[in-house]
């Protein structure tokens, strides 16, 4: 420990260092619940590529296993510490080095809070679409870390799809630059989407190109309410088959509804088993949105309510948004799935969800990206409670292997952390997890990065 102490501290400046094991504890894991941490013996905070190299050499010659950091709102436990670890956590690497709306990108630090660039961007006419529901604190290091999604991603997908080219220092203290900043390039193997996705255990991105897109118009919104999340599901697929583009297609179970009701007295009516909200950013949305009501109610809607103008979208998508929070005033504790499906197979994991929740006692309730198959049920439970809380990872576990039959993926935006990794051998199958393997000991032969994580 005095070693390690003694060697960080010749490369960086005092107040990069945190040894106090009463901070250095807050460090130690994200959200997920059931993951384990272990308890860090230093948390680093570079400011500087420089500093960033000096730790990971650091960490090389001591043999020094390091996970990497963002915001640590993940839910997978992929940010979780183990002991003797160094934490590096890039918050304090913030910067937004340049936004070009010649070329349409941005080139930014990894601790660059999403919510920041899009705001940033926006003045100039610009969008970065990708938009976790953690927007507001969650870094674009960590998005990168786990493939974040967003509720736009039916129209303008995901992180992975943004990113045109890393800064990555790797394991051994080296600097390696990937990508590029052109909108066209071909030049060798992917890797810079060999580190999208990766959680920080290829190497540690310290700097980002992405890609933007201009601002589109402000959508309108349409709820639709049915009286079964099979006709809500039939809807989707109608308006997805029909060849419509919406910029939002989201998804709530009866029993989210109830707990929304419960917590902000939406109004909205017991009777109804599922939301779903629609949104268009086209240049004639009101055109779009009665195109797609007329679908919802050949699908079942027994309402359909079409908003006027920006304010009534925003008052509808209050319902979606409160989703998480009200079920978390459910139980004390939440396990939040993240089970991604073919939309064709959407009502089965609904109805299979609800199944699951029958047979273990528990409230589960299902928010969707329902335009991309990606399902969120949200198993609530009282972790004072062993016997609810085994139940409550039974039926977890019992949703992935769900989605898994409906020829589904484990992790649709949340990646796979500590949570995951048994699943994600059963996913891949030996061929692919030996593979997988094979990158992981190239760009790691030590494992020092992020060990305990993915595989």
């Amino acid at each position: 420990m005095d070693d390690l102490l003694a060697q960080l501290r010749a490369g960086l400046p005092a107040d990069a260092l945190i040894t106090d094991p009463d901070v250095t504890a807050s460090y130690a894991h994200d959200m997920a619940s059931f993951c384990a941490a272990g308890a860090p013996a230093v948390v680093v905070l570079p400011r500087t590529v420089e500093q960033v190299q000096h730790v990971m050499r650091t960490a090389t010659a001591l043999r020094v296993p390091v996970v990497p950091q963002g915001a640590r709102t993940g839910l997978s436990g992929a940010a979780n510490a183990t002991d003797g670890c160094i934490v590096l956590s890039l918050t304090k690497m913030d910067r937004i080095l340049e936004i070009s709306a010649v070329d349409r990108i941005a080139v930014v630090e990894p601790g660059v809070i999403n919510a920041t660039l899009s705001r940033a961007v926006a003045e100039q006419g610009l969008s970065y679409p990708p938009d976790p529901s953690s927007w507001e604190m969650c870094t674009i290091g960590g998005n990168i870390g786990t493939a974040s999604g967003g509720l736009c991603c039916v129209k303008y997908g995901v992180t992975a799809e943004y990113v045109l080219g890393l800064d990555v220092v790797l394991a051994d203290g080296r600097l390696m630059t990937t990508g590029r900043r052109t909108a066209k390039g071909v030049a060798g193997y992917d890797l810079t989407r060999l580190f999208v996705g990766s959680e920080g255990s290829l190497g540690i991105v310290v700097k980002a190109v992405l890609a933007l897109r201009p601002s589109p118009p402000r959508q309108l919104v349409l709820a639709a309410e049915f009286p079964s999340a099979a006709a809500a599901c039939d809807a989707v697929c109608r308006i997805m088959e029909r060849g419509h583009t919406p910029s939002l297609l989201e998804l709530m179970d009866g029993t989210t509804i109830r707990a929304v009701n419960a917590m902000a007295h939406m109004g909205l009516p017991e009777s109804t088993e599922a939301l779903l909200l629609a949104a268009f950013d086209t240049p004639d949305p009101a055109a779009d949105l009665a195109a797609v009501g007329e679908l919802c109610a050949a699908a079942g809607a027994t309402e359909v309510v079409p908003a006027e103008d920006v304010a009534e979208s925003e008052l509808l998508l209050q319902a979606r948004r409160l989703s998480l929070t009200a079920l978390e005033a459910v139980r004390s504790a939440t396990m939040i799935d993240d089970v991604c499906v073919p939309r064709s197979r959407l009502a089965a994991m609904l109805d299979g969800t609800a199944a699951i929740a029958e047979k273990y006692g528990l409230t589960i309730g299902v928010c969707a990206h329902a335009g991309d198959g990606n399902t969120h049920p949200v198993v609530c439970f009282d972790q004072a409670d062993p016997d609810e809380s085994r139940r409550a990872r039974e039926s977890f576990d019992e949703i992935m292997a769900l989605g898994l039959e409906l020829g589904g993926t484990i992790t649709g935006e949340h990646g796979v952390g500590v949570l995951k990794k048994d699943w994600l051998a059963r996913e891949l199958g030996p061929v692919g997890l030996e593979m997988q393997r094979g990158i992981k000991q190239t760009f790691d032969p030590l494992g020092l990065l992020n060990p305990g994580k993915l595989f």
